[in-house]
């Protein structure tokens, strides 16, 4: 459990990072998109 949790963290984080590099909506929404990607992946790896 507490994998998911530091690994949830770490991937919120690199998410706020790229959004502040990012200018359009269509930018931010891929962000969010691979982000909620990966958030899954790891959901189904437990």
């Amino acid at each position: 459990m507490k994998k998911i949790i530091i690994v949830t963290t770490l991937l919120s984080l690199v998410s706020l990072l790229n959004l502040s590099g990012c200018s359009t909506m269509e930018g931010v929404g891929k962000d969010i998109q691979k982000g909620g990607e990966a958030i899954e992946k790891t959901a189904k790896k437990h």
